[in-house]
């Protein structure tokens, strides 16, 4: 597990990393997040950029989407070619370090053997799920064409629904004042809350699914067939 500090300075860092360099931080956090890293935080480096561009118009918000769109776009095809080429091995042996453990393997695998083009697109929208989406289907040997396709639709899809969601939000929020502002936040943070325990709650019914279809140990892990 990462430490709750380190998630907070890595959002710090995101945050500022987007006011300095703009377009291109958006592109990178969010693109080395889809590239096997978990723990940058692409949805903030988005969301930022576009809090900004409603606010202080620093940034345009079609550059902002083109951007949080391009970066999950390369950084899930490079991920894809890390998988096609052994990334199994690398899950086995090191993703129980970023939350990656033998339950979400197995959900991962039942997902894009019954729904793997689903699985890329809606992935984009799932904390964790959305770094190794494109490992995992290389992995799984999902049709080059097929991942292509819906992981760019998934990436420009997600770029649009949160950089306008943030972008609308930020511009109504400044007309907004006392506790008309402050009830608009907690309805925010209620909507999110809720977001949460739904994800969780769909998640522990998943693991047991994917427990049936692949009931014990998954071979490279112990007690399962070796590599």
């Amino acid at each position: 597990m990462v430490p709750a500090v380190l998630l907070g300075s890595l959002t710090d860092f995101a945050s500022g990393f987007v006011q300095h360099w703009g377009y291109l931080a958006v592109f990178l956090v969010a693109g080395l997040e889809s590239l096997c890293i978990p723990f940058l935080p692409g949805e903030t480096a988005l969301l930022t950029a576009a809090v900004l561009a409603g606010t202080t118009h620093q940034l345009a918000i079609a550059g902002v989407i083109a951007a949080g769109a391009l970066g999950p776009i390369v950084g899930g095809s490079l991920g894809f070619g890390i998988g096609w080429w052994g990334g199994y091995r690398l899950v086995v042996r090191y993703g129980d370090r970023v939350r990656l453990g033998q339950p979400q393997v197995k959900i991962a695998r039942y997902l894009f053997r019954r729904h793997g083009g689903k699985v890329v697109f809606l992935g984009r929208f799932v904390l964790v799920l959305r770094s190794f989406a494109g490992l995992l289907a290389g992995a799984s040997r999902m049709p080059p064409p097929a991942f292509l396709g819906y992981n760019a639709a998934g990436s420009l899809v997600w770029a649009v629904a949160y950089g306008l969601a943030a972008y609308a939000a930020s511009s109504a929020f400044q007309a907004l004042s006392g506790w008309l502002a402050i009830g608009f936040g907690i309805v925010a943070v209620v909507i999110v809350v809720l977001a949460v325990v739904a994800i969780r709650r769909q998640e522990r019914r998943l693991e047991a699914v994917a427990e049936r279809e692949f009931p014990g140990p998954l071979e490279g892990y112990p007690g399962g067939a070796p590599l």
